[in-house]
């Protein structure tokens, strides 16, 4: 019977230091923001010492701690680990899905955003730098993807946000000067926010880099006629 008080009052102890949250130090180390991808953020931040994950523009995700620092998210199926040296950052804890590979996700610095993050907030300059840095890295990269942003400036064009699309298809034209279909998208964009100029300035450009884009043919002949 006293052994069992024993082990009783011991259990309690330890679920009462479990649940007491993360030290300050820990705290003060991992809250931010991590670089999930080349174009998206996972975000760390705490509520009462328990730790918390905006992903995906869902908030409050709470994954469950495992050790001081291991914790285990199911959005995620993952185990996520905050590791202090160099610098601090999260790794995924190996497992055999992961055939080897590392998965490693850098603790982004005050103030930066993703390239997506400066296009959203109209900082049209910087999303440039951002998007042609992630080509440098890697060129084959599905956020720098020409169809990918095609599509996203074409979006843009439906919903009648003209100025983004235009923006996003220049952005398409400086990472993919040799695509004949990036100026002739770009000329679309012109026209469609009633900049003739400049539209047929683009299409020329396409049919320069394709004498056979049909689109900009058409759309020169058009204009030509009125």
């Amino acid at each position: 019977m006293k052994n069992y008080l024993l082990v009783s009052f011991l259990l309690l102890i330890c679920l009462s230091c479990s649940n007491s949250g993360n030290s300050k130090t820990f705290i003060t180390g991992t809250t931010g923001r991590y670089l999930f991808n080349a174009n998206e953020v996972l975000e760390v931040y705490y509520k009462e010492k328990i730790l918390l994950v905006k992903w995906r523009g869902r908030e409050g995700i709470k994954p469950l701690q495992i050790n001081d620092s291991s914790f285990y998210m199911k959005e995620l199926n993952e185990k996520i680990m905050f590791v202090t040296t160099p610098k601090m950052h999260i790794e995924l804890v190996e497992k055999t899905e992961h055939k080897g590979v590392k998965y490693q996700f850098r603790k982004m610095n005050t103030g930066e955003k993703t390239p997506k993050e400066y296009f959203n907030a109209k900082d049209f300059k910087n999303a440039k730098i951002g998007f042609l840095k992630i080509q440098e890295t890697d060129s084959l990269n599905p956020a720098i993807k020409q169809s990918v942003l095609n599509r996203v400036g074409y979006n843009y064009l439906n919903n009648k946000h003209l100025n983004s699309a235009i923006e996003i298809l220049k952005i398409n034209t400086f990472l993919y000067p040799t695509s004949s279909n990036t100026y002739d998208s770009l000329g679309d964009a012109y026209l469609k926010n009633k900049d003739t100029t400049n539209a047929i300035v683009n299409y020329k450009k396409a049919l320069s880099i394709n004498p056979e884009n049909r689109g900009s043919l058409r759309t020169l002949e058009m204009l030509n006629k009125k």
